[in-house]
Parts: structure tokens; C-alpha cells; sequence
């Protein structure tokens, strides 16, 4: 059985509360699961230590059985420690947009006037 660690929504309407949970990779995001272990609170700021709490003994002992993080969780991990950080590539990232470039375009020029 494939098993995936990954956050399962709940909440309400515009105030979400994710689960992290253990699941067999068939089943839906908010489906059943086989364990939680943990917690995400997007709401709260990023530097808040409650934001996201997780039980870092199991996660560990899963990851050596073969589950595999999401991409999410796999960033939750790497920020804790537990998984090496991963090189990201996103090229476009710096380059502003059609709107942007015209402004900055604009004000280029009114500055070499």
C-alpha cells in the first residue's frame, strides 16, 4: 500500500484549518486516513510556532518506512529539519509583468530626461 502524508482541509468558508495526515494515496485529500499527525494553520503569521505542528518522531519513522511527503509537507519538513533542503528553480519568478515593464519603462525615461 502507498501511503502519502498530506494535509486534509477543513475549516470553513475562507477560514481553512488543514490536518496533517497519513493516508493511502488512493484515497481522497478528505477522505479517510490511517494516522494524523499534526496540525497547519495558514491563518496565523508565519513566525508563530503553533502555525504548523507536527509530530517529527513519527513523520521520521514513516518516511524510513516509504511514505511520501507532499510538496507542502516536504517544505514543512525541510524548514524543521528533517528533510534536506531541495534546489527550486523558477526562472519567470523576477520577471515582472507587461504592466510593470511599462511603468518601469516610463519611468526610465522620465529619469534620463
Amino acid at each position: 500500500m502507498a501511503t502519502k502524508i498530506r494535509l486534509a482541509r477543513g475549516g470553513t468558508k475562507k477560514r481553512p484549518h488543514y490536518s496533517i495526515v497519513l493516508s493511502d494515496s488512493r484515497m481522497p485529500r478528505d477522505g479517510r486516513f490511517l494516522e494524523k499527525l499534526g496540525t497547519y494553520d495558514p491563518m496565523l503569521a508565519k513566525d508563530d510556532e503553533k502555525r504548523v505542528v507536527m509530530n517529527l518522531d513519527r513523520v521520521k519513522e514513516l518516511l524510513a518506512l516509504g511514505a511520501q511527503p507532499t510538496d507542502r509537507i516536504a517544505r514543512f519538513l525541510e524548514s524543521a529539519g528533517v528533510l534536506p533542503k531541495k534546489a527550486r528553480s523558477n526562472p519567470k519568478a523576477a520577471v515582472p509583468g507587461k504592466a510593470m515593464a511599462e511603468r518601469a519603462a516610463k519611468k526610465a525615461a522620465k529619469a534620463a530626461e
